[in-house]
């Protein structure tokens, strides 16, 4: 189960990673042509996203990886649950039934890492 867990880790980083450092690099108009919900906020809740996303990255597998502060990786993917729940209301009210089922679908990995962090696969 630890490296179940490992792998879903490794992948949530991965992709939290490429989005958070997306919305901090590029400005809020151009993501809009891709990303029609940052029309829906302003600038700097769209680096504030992108912020949060890098940070849950490096939490994920940076903690453990360096055996420091463990309790950081599950409080990162209780964040990403979060982070994702809030996104998929987003999409809900837009309409977009796509992003809804990948922010969803995103949001249910992260909670088993969650709670499989927390409970029964501990570092």
């Amino acid at each position: 189960m630890d490296t179940f867990l490992w792998i879903l880790q490794w992948l949530l980083a991965a992709m939290f990673l490429m989005a958070g450092v997306m919305k901090l690099m590029q400005p809020k108009e151009k993501l809009a042509e891709k990303m029609g919900w940052a029309n829906d906020f302003s600038s700097n809740a769209v680096k504030s996203i992108g912020v949060a996303e890098v940070l849950a990255a490096i939490g994920l597998v940076v903690a453990p990886l360096t055996d420091i502060a463990l309790i950081f990786s599950p409080l990162a993917a209780t964040g990403l649950v979060v982070l994702m729940l809030g996104a998929a209301g987003v999409h809900r009210r837009r309409g977009e039934t796509q992003m809804l089922a990948m922010t969803s679908m995103l949001a249910i990995v992260a909670a088993l890492v969650a709670i499989g962090r927390f409970g029964f696969e501990a570092f």
